[in-house]
């Protein structure tokens, strides 16, 4: 039973990945079919981050008021009606509409999952599950790809993917009583202990709680910034072609994903601790690479290699969790990451645009090492306030 359940739990991951890259894809079409600028995707983009930290925050009280199960399978299904109401959208305001939802069951989704995760199985397997974002992230584009040559329509390109998010939140339905069953087998010692949802002010105020969350708002900022600005970089910075550079920048996700996977066979010998500070390593190697002015060669393999780095951190936060703050804090501790992550990637990457159009662009090396150090110092004070 244990088994089918992560089964089911890795197709959630994929799942998660799947409409990410969606709106990308398609808006090259679609706005130019409701004739609004190409600027309103960060619209779109920003309302569906809001709801997503709005769902994250409160993710503690949904997890005990309804289980971890019920709360997945209700948001899956809202994710699924939210693709199919983008599918069947014409003007600009009812792609706001379903944003708005859609953000909301994509954080329930996101927070409860990795707290499942994080209680009841090993490492290697949070690292393996974001992989599997990784892979449905990498999926999409194939898939409005598809929907646009074959099909000749975007919006069957979401209507597909509503399709697949419908058939998920049926089986998670379904595997509703394996939720629980999962909880009292894997993990009996969390059972004993007394949980109850925490209030804003208790989250806060537990030792180590607001370095966590400046650590994983630092990393998104990183992660983000860096996947978002790569390609200007490199055409700005070493006057690479667009087409060339798009390519080469998505190698940063394709080190991101190998490093994850890669990364789940490490976690099975050493601490989450130890693969924090070996990633953070690797991070600053790679910014070291963009620094260096002799040739661009450099900077392409240290946008590989920031991929590499960046691979281990976010799933071994999440996964320290439950040991460092406790299994009966975990949920509330994993809400309010999940929506510190997602204001970092709101804020950040935006103010990064700024700076490059009134600066200079080649200011990308300095922006990410200042976001490097506060995620080692915060992690630093986190494992000394925990002890």
């Amino acid at each position: 039973m244990g088994s089918l359940l992560l089964a089911l739990i890795y197709m959630c991951f994929i799942s998660l990945g799947l409409p990410d890259s969606l709106l990308g894809s398609a808006w090259p079409t679609l706005h130019a079919e409701i004739s609004v600028p190409v600027s309103y995707a960060g619209i779109i983009s920003a309302t569906i981050t809001a709801g997503t930290i709005l769902s994250s925050l409160f993710s503690d009280k949904l997890l005990h008021k309804f289980g971890a199960g019920l709360v997945t399978a209700v948001s899956v299904t809202t994710t699924a009606l939210c693709l199919f109401g983008f599918s069947i959208s014409t003007e600009f305001w009812m792609l706001i509409l379903w944003a708005i939802p859609f953000g909301l069951g994509a954080g329930g989704v996101d927070a409860i999952l990795n707290n499942y995760v994080a209680l009841h199985y090993k490492a290697q397997h949070m690292s393996w599950l974001h992989c599997m974002w990784g892979v449905g992230a990498a999926l999409s584009p194939y898939i409005m790809t598809f929907a646009l040559v074959k099909l000749e329509n975007w919006s069957r390109g979401y209507l597909i993917v509503s399709i697949i998010q419908a058939v998920l939140s049926l089986l998670i339905f379904i595997s509703i009583p394996l939720w629980k069953k999962g909880k009292a087998n894997n993990d009996n010692k969390a059972n004993q202990i007394e949980s109850r949802a925490l209030s804003f002010r208790e989250i806060f105020a537990i030792s180590g709680a607001i370095p966590c969350f400046l650590m994983f708002f630092s990393y998104c900022a990183l992660e983000v910034t860096t996947s978002l600005w790569a390609s200007t970089y490199l055409v700005q910075n070493w006057s690479f072609s667009p087409e060339t550079a798009a390519g080469y920048a998505s190698m940063f996700y394709i080190g991101v994903t190998l490093g994850r996977f890669i990364n789940g066979f490490f976690a099975m010998k050493l601490s989450d601790k130890f693969l924090i500070r070996m990633g953070t390593a690797i991070i600053a190697i790679g910014i070291a690479l963009l620094f260096l002015p002799f040739h661009s060669t450099f900077a392409l393999i240290g946008f590989i290699v920031i991929g590499l780095g960046c691979a281990p951190v976010y799933p071994c936060i999440i996964h320290m969790t439950p040991d460092v703050f406790g299994k009966d804090k975990s949920q509330a501790m994993i809400g309010v990451q999940m929506a510190f992550a997602y204001v970092g990637i709101l804020a950040m990457p935006p103010l990064f645009g700024v700076i490059a159009e009134h600066i200079s662009i080649s200011l990308l090396p300095i922006f990410l090492s200042i976001f490097l150090v506060l995620i080692f110092v915060m992690h630093e004070l986190v494992l000394k306030k925990a002890k």
